[in-house]
């Protein structure tokens, strides 16, 4: 029996089994850090949910339809009690279950409190089951251009614990980010390497975990929440995890982990341009460190630092160093070739006057949109 979901022109998309062990479930970030105040099975039906919808076409009446064969299947239910079972988690779900959000929002935080689906129809003669999600959850499920997460519906459906599936959401958000920065650059190797073995301080594992009120003792709260998990998501989903645990004085303080992800031999995603992810990633890293070494060699870094433009900070830094070799000084180049090196120092000069208006935090965007900004300027007079 198929899968259904519901199309932009209300028509229905019917999905195989096979085709749902493909699928991803995609949820901004603020959604796999909030509190997850529900049991197991009803945030398994979440996620089963959420992989159905299409984010570049999000459904009607932000609404989608299961098969309950296929349901079943995915949950490994094949009682005669299935049907009983399957409306008390609806119920559960609806009546308890809900994420507790927080965000940033001016000076201080906004809180959220949202059921994510407050209605569910189905018949005992149809095998149709219709899940709409609540209005308020949407955002954090469609429309997402930064700040996602994207995991496997596959790794979900093999945990049988609720928190092995918040801790797999959350790691799966950093090594996300460990394999985007690794491609695309942009952080330096400590910052992609720290997504990669991400610490997170118990206070915040705890509110995470919704765990702040029981398994006090940390030998207990290891043995049920972390030894489990993790022992649980190394062996089905498809990272493989450890831990280490952080002192301050006599107490745990926080948990470091360290995410490899399994290689399997149909899996192409480590592949760039036919190159194996670590020879690729090899490349961007000597590529950068090329780009570095010439910018530490050209006499714009010099100019730059005699106009106080960059600091001692920002020549440490090589994601900057790369970023001013490859997108600025080509730029100076062209003036170079108009003005004469002479230009280029006039230019500097009175960009350092103005300053006070640029953002500290990205020097090499700034001194980018400065360069280009000017040159056409330069080009139009030695036109006229």
């Amino acid at each position: 029996m198929p899968i259904i979901t519901e199309k932009q022109n209300n028509q229905k998309q019917v999905l195989t089994l096979n085709d749902l062990e493909k699928r991803k479930v995609v949820e901004h970030n603020s959604l796999i850090t909030s509190i997850a105040k529900m049991d197991k099975t009803p945030l398994k039906m979440f996620e089963l949910a959420v992989s159905c919808i299409d984010t570049e076409n999000p459904p009607k009446d932000n609404t989608v339809y299961l098969s309950k064969t296929d349901l079943f299947a995915f949950f490994k239910v094949s009682d005669n009690d299935k049907h009983s079972r399957f409306k008390q988690a609806v119920e559960k779900m609806q009546k308890q279950a809900f994420f507790q959000i927080k965000e940033e929002a001016g000076k201080g935080f906004k809180f959220k409190s949202i059921v994510p689906i407050p209605y569910v129809e189905w018949t005992d003669y149809n095998d149709e089951v219709k899940i709409e999600f609540h209005r308020e959850i949407m955002p954090y499920l469609i429309n997402l251009k930064k700040n996602f997460t994207q995991h496997a519906l596959s790794d979900i459906a093999e945990l049988n614990s609720k928190y092995s599936i918040i801790l797999y959401r959350w790691l799966s958000m950093n090594y996300n980010q460990y394999e985007h920065y690794s491609y695309k650059g942009g952080r330096r190797v400590e910052q992609v390497e720290a997504y990669r073995n991400p610490t997170i301080s118990m206070e915040e594992l705890r509110i995470m975990t919704d765990t702040v009120n029981e398994y006090k003792d940390f030998r207990n709260f290891e043995k049920r929440i972390l030894k489990n998990s993790i022992e649980e998501i190394t062996e089905h989903t498809s990272f493989n995890v450890t831990y280490d645990k952080v002192k301050k004085g006599r107490s745990i303080d926080s948990i470091v982990f360290h995410i490899t992800k399994k290689r399997q031999a149909d899996d192409n995603s480590y592949k760039l341009e036919d190159k194996t992810y670590k020879e690729a990633k090899a490349d961007k890293e000597e590529s950068e460190k090329e780009l570095v070494f010439k910018a530490m060699e050209s006499k714009y870094t010099r100019l730059l630092s005699e106009n106080f433009l960059i600091g001692m900070n920002d020549i440490m830094d090589t994601a900057t160093m790369a970023g001013l070799q490859k997108n600025v000084y080509p730029k100076y180049d062209e003036l170079k070739t108009l003005r004469g090196l002479e230009g280029v120092k006039k230019h500097l000069s009175y960009v350092q006057s103005k300053q006070e208006a640029y953002s500290k935090g990205n020097v090499a965007k700034y001194l980018k949109k400065a360069i280009e900004q000017y040159l056409p300027t330069v080009k139009r007079l030695d036109i006229d």
